[in-house]
């Protein structure tokens, strides 16, 4: 059996934390920035965890199993 690759688009959008649960960005943050609230492009700045129902899916575009 060849090695498993991992999705190098996943592999650029997504951190592992210590405890084993997937970091990623706000999408929304990257241009037509005006009609933004400051407190909305400030809220879109910081990272969060990835929603449960998609962590299986991640997981295997990372290669892990």
């Amino acid at each position: 059996m060849p090695k498993m690759k991992t999705k190098s688009g996943a592999k650029k959008r997504f951190k592992l934390t210590g405890t084993g649960k997937i970091k990623r960005k706000h999408a929304f943050k990257s241009h037509i920035l005006t009609k933004k609230s400051t407190k909305r492009k400030r809220n879109l700045t910081y990272s969060t965890t990835v929603d449960k129902t998609d962590v299986k899916n991640i997981k295997l575009c990372l290669g892990m199993k």
